[in-house]
């Protein structure tokens, strides 16, 4: 089977008036959106509060609380959907009048993740009456056994996929859970967070109403900045819910509407506020809120979006980019020692690689907070699922998981554990990422187990790696104006994918710029036999593909449209995704 495959979306039979501009009409319609008004992600339209299965129990155990003036501990998630859950849910509590709200998230190099045993000890040390979980919790089973031996309720907020047995907590609020008919599955955890907060000002302002008081007046809008930078990096679908959530969060942060923290975040970044997009969430303010998570303690992250100080929040942005840094060369020594050992392996005369449909590694001096990364780069070198392992204390090891599409790896963590009882200690996650914790002398085992259940799922061979294009564009569509209007006209992201588009063209110029990108002066190429009156010419750039084409070289490229701003001018730039000759 072939390595790549370019397959062009359809579109529906019946497409209603989206856009006045042909190509957003085309791009709309390819994603299914059903109206113009669709485009206005309004506030008003996303789901009530009250279709939330649990959030009813937790409101009237967070109103007890209120009136009590109880110690309230909020417990979160050491990434950044669960940094910004935790900063929504002190924020949002202590607005609404919670005069003791404090926060704990585990270290994930001590405790692990979610509401163990252990961190329920630390917690009770600081003596809360009332815990809420955000982004973590609908595992946690034992936890919340411990956290009733200690008097302490639990009310948990959470959108991970839930085990067969629920936690005996106070009140489960997440989408995923039996019986739950909220309209959007995919919120993330601080999407979550942000409906309970929001059904909590109405039940205050419905008591403060009946008795005669002033409203409450607390706008929610202002915490949509957390609620666009967590969605975005937790990389769950975005669906209509959550593009609301997105777009009227960058919007926000476009007009300057947002903490000092997260302006310290994109200005660190290299990023410029006043045209922010989901991209830049995904690839440069998550990723440096995730690395104190990674490499010691998110709390440094948590601070930087709590704090209302412009300086501190500068400097703690310092701080973190210095540890993104930090990651970033960790990841790089580990990914040279990965290769290594695959290169190692696909060389041998023992190995079938064509029949490997998953990769397993392990190595005893990898870091844990990078071992996701690590596998999500191997898993789109390799395009096939990939499992990561690092040491965890003298008799475990901890893995992070990353797939592709069409095997849903929790599902097959999931198979592997019923079909080997007692092979994996504990595990959780997504269709597209998970973690695992297993004893070392459990790994070969694992290895052979995984590798077979994929396969299974796989029918023994790998798809191809698949691009969905929205199809040729003329020399014409390839412009400045229609790069603008796709950038504007919606967030993009995981289940409602940026658009990319397929065409031949002439290299005609290639050099290397930074240490592994091509910089490209491209030349379309007629459909028609013609070959010898080509097109306009056209700027791109390619991040990590130097080596893959020559000049003279005609090539199949699968491309973005772009705008690259460079001292002050706007210019079209082809971002290309992916390319490969035609054997011109």
């Amino acid at each position: 089977m072939a390595d790549h495959q370019i397959n062009r979306r359809e579109l529906p039979a019946l497409v209603p008036q989206l856009h006045e501009n042909t190509l957003i009409q085309r791009v709309l319609a390819h994603r299914g959106v059903e109206s113009a008004a669709q485009l206005d992600y309004a506030l008003a339209d996303l789901p009530r509060p009250d279709a939330l299965l649990g959030i009813d129990a937790a409101c009237d155990r967070l109103m007890q609380a209120l009136q009590a003036q109880e110690a309230v501990l909020v417990i979160g998630d050491y990434d950044c959907d669960g940094a910004t859950s935790t900063t929504l849910a002190v924020l949002g509590l202590r607005a609404m009048g919670f005069e003791s709200v404090d926060y704990l998230v585990p270290n994930r190099f001590e405790f692990g993740y979610g509401l163990s045993p252990a961190i329920v000890d630390v917690a009770a040390a600081m003596e809360p009456s009332l815990i809420v979980t955000v982004d973590n919790g609908v595992a946690s089973v034992e936890g919340v056994e411990r956290a009733r031996k200690f008097d302490i309720d639990v009310i948990i907020t959470d959108h991970h996929l839930p085990p067969a047995v629920l936690p005996n907590a106070v009140s489960i609020v997440n989408p995923n859970i039996p019986g739950a008919t909220f309209p959007s599955k995919n919120l993330a955890g601080v999407g979550v967070c942000f409906y309970v907060l929001l059904a909590l000002r109405t039940r205050i302002n419905e008591q403060r109403s009946e008795q005669g008081e002033p409203l409450l007046n607390v706008n929610m809008a202002e915490f949509l900045d957390l609620v666009a930078i967590g969605t975005v990096a937790d990389v769950v679908p975005l669906d209509a819910t959550n593009r609301t959530l997105v777009e009227q969060g960058l919007r926000r942060i476009r007009k300057g509407f947002c903490r000092p923290g997260v302006q310290a975040l994109i200005s660190q970044a290299g990023r410029v506020a006043e045209r922010l997009h989901a991209a830049d969430i995904g690839f440069a303010v998550g990723p440096r809120l995730n690395a104190a998570g990674r490499l010691a303690d998110i709390s440094k992250g948590i601070e930087c979006l709590l704090t209302d100080d412009a300086v501190q929040a500068h400097h703690l942005a310092i701080e973190l980019d210095e540890l993104n840094k930090k990651r970033r060369s960790i990841e790089q020594s580990m990914r040279a020692d990965a290769e290594a050992v695959v290169q190692a392996a696909f060389d041998s005369p023992d190995l079938d690689s064509a029949g490997q449909c998953a990769l397993v590694l392990f190595d005893e001096n990898w870091h844990q907070g990078v071992i996701g990364i690590l596998a999500g780069r191997l898993k789109e070198q390799l395009h096939k699922p990939v499992v990561i392992f690092a040491a965890d204390g003298e008799h475990g090891i901890k893995g992070s998981a990353r797939s592709i599409a069409g095997v849903h790896i929790r599902d097959v963590l999931d198979t592997v554990a019923t079909n080997n009882p007692e092979l994996i200690d504990k595990f959780g996650g997504h269709a597209m990422a998970a973690g695992l914790s297993l004893s070392r002398d459990n790994f070969t085992q694992f290895c052979v187990a995984f590798e077979n259940t994929v396969s299974e799922v796989l029918g023994g061979q790998l798809p191809a790696r698949q691009w969905l294009s929205d199809g040729s564009l003329s020399d014409t569509e390839r412009c400045l104006d229609n790069a603008t209007l796709l950038d504007a006209v919606s967030p993009w992201g995981q289940g409602f994918e940026a658009p990319v588009f397929d065409d031949v063209f002439l290299v005609e110029s290639s050099r290397v710029v930074g240490t592994n990108h091509l910089k490209l002066r491209l030349r379309s190429v007629p459909s028609d036999d013609n070959k010898s009156d080509y097109g306009e010419r056209f700027d791109a750039i390619a991040f990590n593909q130097a080596g893959l084409v020559s000049v003279g070289a005609e090539v199949q490229v699968v491309y973005a449209l772009a705008v690259n701003h460079y001292r002050g001018e706007r210019s079209l730039q082809l971002m290309v995704h992916h390319m490969h000759s035609t054997g011109v």
